[in-house]
């Protein structure tokens, strides 16, 4: 009887391990997947020129824009049209943000709580624009089943937040191309776990040697009468870019 106790015990034990070495090995691949759509969409630097419409049922308004990035750690906006708006600029320096606004020649620094306010009255975030928050550093990665997403079979990953991270959602599940690595569609849950906003992504296309999707569009749950769309017109990776690039000085010369 001892023996047979034993061996039970020993069975369960084994069990146990396996699930555990299960549950990690999926969570590890989850990250992976995410740290591979992450690089693939950054590199180590990079720039982009970007066409933003803004669509509501009774109006439609266009924004055009420059942004440069470096890592996670830094990013900076710059509007170029329409006139209003030009010269505008948006500077991201680890965890703090600033906008330019040289109309009123005036720096103005953003708190973390405008992290989740709209970005110049569009559906997108400011997180969503200067990227505060890391989809691989600041959230727990686990997989769920694949899906098919316009005949492309796709990873299901559900990002959920570390704790006391610089983040602004409550959940994030996205969508990712199995073959190419790309994210087709994301969606955006608040801390009680309602969607928010939904993000799909298409026209995957060669840019800067890379096939990427270059239109993404925001559209808000409670509201699917309106939407923004960014469509990017050129970008190009792994330029070489230094921090001193992102300062407070060539944030109001950048051009």
């Amino acid at each position: 009887m001892t023996n047979i106790a034993e061996k039970s015990n020993s069975m369960r034990v084994i069990i146990i391990a396996m699930v555990l070495i299960g549950f990690q090995a999926n969570a590890q691949t989850a990250k992976e997947i995410m740290q591979r759509v992450d690089e693939k969409v950054r590199g180590t630097s990079n720039s982009s020129e970007m066409k933003m419409t803004i669509v509501r049922p009774d109006w439609k308004r266009e924004i055009t824009m420059k942004g440069w990035s470096l890592g996670t750690e830094y990013s900076l906006i710059l509007i170029t049209g329409p006139a209003r708006d030009k010269g505008q600029a948006f500077l991201k320096r680890d965890n703090e943000m600033w906008n330019w606004q040289p109309s009123i020649d005036r720096v103005v620094k953003l708190p973390p709580s405008m992290m989740l306010q709209s970005w110049m009255g569009s559906d997108f975030t400011n997180d969503d624009l200067v990227k505060e928050s890391s989809i691989v550093n600041d959230y727990n990665h686990s997989l769920e089943q694949d899906s098919v997403i316009n005949g492309t079979t796709v990873y299901k990953v559900v990002l959920t937040p570390k704790p006391d991270a610089p983040v602004v959602w409550g959940k994030v599940v996205c969508y990712v191309d199995k073959k190419e690595y790309n994210q087709l569609l994301v969606k955006y849950y608040d801390e009680d776990d309602y969607l928010v906003n939904t993000m799909v992504l298409s026209e995957i296309k060669e840019m800067g040697g890379r096939r990427i999707p270059t239109r993404l569009e925001m559209i808000p749950a409670d509201n699917p009468r309106q939407r923004t769309v960014i469509e990017y017109q050129n970008q190009e990776f792994n330029i070489g870019l230094k921090e001193s690039f992102f300062s407070m000085q060539n944030m109001k010369r950048v051009r």
